[in-house]
């Protein structure tokens, strides 16, 4: 199990609305994805899947590959990540600091392409253990055991609106789980990038420029399961600059915790004043020094 994490109130005055932000990037390695890691590291070696001698793998140029390098240092087994050429620096160098290995794949591949790799992996090597953080239910259920519930209880009242951006679809799928376990009537959102179809142009892991968020991969987010009730779109300029607000005020987010900050606003106009909506800051601000988020202070 992750530690948990503080939940803080923001007061929207556009809206007269209470926005519940749950302050993930305060996670051990600065992001939601140690949850999933914990929670699937754990469940394998508790059933006997991951020995000392197992290699984790993983397909993600983003936080979760940095999640998993740490916990797999942490339990002393090694970790392989194989991720897009293009992946940025820093991440690169997090990864391989844990200890973990960097493997590239071809930049046309995308994605996909890593996730390829990594099921060849396995089926030439038996020590490979994959995390499938694209189709491992074990992803959402970490939020649904977890995050939902904790976030359910520092809330402390009704959430009338709850809304994530999709990458994996874990945190959007296991906190709206545990809303409805709950018993709250939530307006559950898909927070979505308004270049949400331009998926690897040029950047793995990302639509509408936003790391992270991405279409099509998944196979965990079920929208009649979780009674999705709309897309909230944000422009990945109005992101940014959610993000760079964050950041100003002492939240050093990175821009999917933007997307969901803009979405929660949207959000809370819609449902009018007097609601609480909730929803995620993913991960630090540390990771994306090389992307648009920092070109304002770079120039």
């Amino acid at each position: 199990m992750a530690a948990r994490t503080i939940a803080i109130p923001y007061n929207d005055e556009a809206s007269g609305c209470t926005i519940w932000l749950k302050l993930e990037y305060l996670l051990p390695s600065g992001s939601t994805k140690d949850r999933v890691a914990a929670f699937i590291l754990g469940h394998g070696v508790e059933t006997g899947a991951i020995t000392e001698d197992t290699i984790v793998c993983e397909a993600s140029s983003g936080s979760t590959s940095i999640s998993l390098a740490m916990a797999c240092a942490v339990i002393g087994v090694k970790f392989r990540a194989v991720m897009p050429e293009n992946v940025s620096r820093e991440r690169l160098l997090i990864i391989k600091r844990y200890g973990g290995e960097a493997v590239l794949t071809p930049r046309e591949g995308g994605v996909l392409g890593a996730i390829e790799e990594t099921r060849r992996m396995a089926a030439e090597d038996p020590r490979v253990f994959l995390t499938r953080q694209f189709e491992n239910p074990l992803n959402a259920r970490a939020h649904q055991r977890e995050t939902g519930p904790e976030l359910i209880q520092q809330v402390g009242t009704t959430i009338h609106g709850f809304v994530a951006g999709v990458g994996t679809g874990g945190t959007l799928m296991g906190i709206a789980r545990a809303l409805k376990e709950a018993g709250h009537s939530t307006r559950i959102a898909r927070a979505v990038p308004e270049k949400g179809s331009a998926c690897f142009a040029g950047q793995p892991e990302v639509c509408g420029g936003i790391p992270g968020i991405v279409e099509g991969l998944s196979t965990l987010m079920d929208a009649t399961e979780i009674g999705l009730d709309e897309d909230i779109k944000i422009d990945e300029r109005e992101a940014i600059a959610a993000t760079r607000e964050l950041c100003q005020r002492g939240m050093p987010v990175g821009p999917s915790s933007g997307l969901n900050f803009a979405a929660a606003r949207a959000m809370a106009k819609r449902l009018g004043a007097g609601k609480t909506i909730a929803t995620v800051l993913c991960d630090r601000m540390e990771r994306y020094f090389s992307t648009d988020l920092f070109d304002d202070v770079t120039k």
